[in-house]
């Protein structure tokens, strides 16, 4: 009679446990831990860069083109600006042009997606022309003509017309993840008890499509920063802003690789890689989170390969050949 109540109390107590672990077996992902880390460094520097930097970006001094050194931690330009400080400053324009992009785009795409894929009928129509309308618009074209009658426009502007034009392809993609959430069972049983539309779409399908709605939001962020260095490396936007692409547009323009200097460009391409490499990595953990097959190798990996189990990204797991030497013991086991 006393092992019926703690086999009950086992699985209650284990139901709380279990839960915890599924909400946050994303964080267990070690790329998804690496690409946090590197993006949560970038963001620390953004916010406090411009408190640290030890000298004023735009300062000139007599020290012209002077390796890495103690007064100097990164060199400093044929100016005598400091790169170190340069850097700093930078981190924030670049941050803050992709988090803003980033956001507009991924709001403009929920609603009209969503709201696409859920209505249907003439409003999905009406929506879906207006996705394709903003999907064919370049981007980056747009941009250079805003500049060229706006000299003075700096990242925010950049960041406004890229998230005007950017959440298309991210539509597209919710409203073929919407239509085929619109039919199921819990949805059904949702309208079936009478709750709204609005209601059904905040708290029956948006939390189904919170993993594309985060892979979107990392796309749109990547392609934000890329394109705002891309546009300060060739002298579009103003030159006045400090970003990466910025100390890249002036060790170019004053020909920092035939002088010498890599210290002049090689660190802002080591921060633009490695910030590349940490989205790389949170897109990746979120296709693991999503992708139960990826999930059991990007989880428990390891343990998989102790237990003669060989991992492969993308295909499902399958036991590991057996060596010759294991072969033929098995052979005379079973003989």
């Amino acid at each position: 009679m006393s092992a019926l109540p703690v086999g009950a109390d086992t699985v209650v107590a284990g139901e709380p446990v279990a839960a915890t672990r599924r909400r946050l077996v994303f964080l267990r992902n070690a790329k998804c831990i690496t690409g946090l880390a590197i993006l949560a460094g970038f963001a620390v520097l953004a916010v406090v860069g411009p408190w640290i930097a030890p000298y004023d970006p735009s300062a000139i001094s007599r020290d012209v083109l002077r390796p890495p050194s103690g007064a100097h931690w990164l060199g400093t330009t044929h100016a005598g600006q400091d790169v170190f400080s340069q850097l700093l400053v930078g981190t924030r324009g670049v941050l803050v042009v992709g988090l803003v992009a980033g956001v507009g785009a991924t709001v403009l795409a929920v609603l009209v997606g969503v709201s696409a894929g859920f209505l249907g009928g003439l409003a999905d129509e009406v929506l879906s022309a207006l996705s394709n309308i903003f999907l064919v618009i370049p981007a980056l074209p747009l941009i250079i003509l805003i500049t060229g009658q706006l000299p003075e426009a700096g990242g925010f502007t950049v960041a406004v017309v890229l998230a005007a034009t950017s959440w298309g392809w991210g539509a597209r993609v919710l409203r073929a993840q919407t239509l085929s959430l619109r039919r199921r069972d819990f949805v059904e049983a949702a309208r079936a008890n009478g709750e709204s539309t609005w209601r059904i779409v905040w708290f029956e399908t948006l939390p189904n499509l919170t993993a594309v709605i985060a892979s979107s939001f990392v796309g749109t962020v990547t392609f934000a920063i890329l394109s705002q260095i891309t546009l300060a490396f060739i002298g579009v936007t103003s030159i006045s802003d400090w970003n990466w692409g910025t100390v890249l547009f002036w060790a170019q323009s004053n020909q920092a690789l035939a002088r010498g200097a890599w210290w002049w460009f090689v660190p802002a391409g080591l921060c633009i890689a490695l910030l590349g490499t940490a989205f790389t990595l949170i897109n990746f953990g979120i296709d693991e989170f999503v992708n139960p097959r990826l999930r059991s190798v990007g989880v428990s990996a390891r343990s998989m390969r102790k237990r003669g189990i060989a991992p492969r990204i993308g295909f499902t797991p399958v036991v590991a050949p057996a060596r010759p030497a294991a072969a033929s013991k098995v052979e005379e086991t079973v003989s």
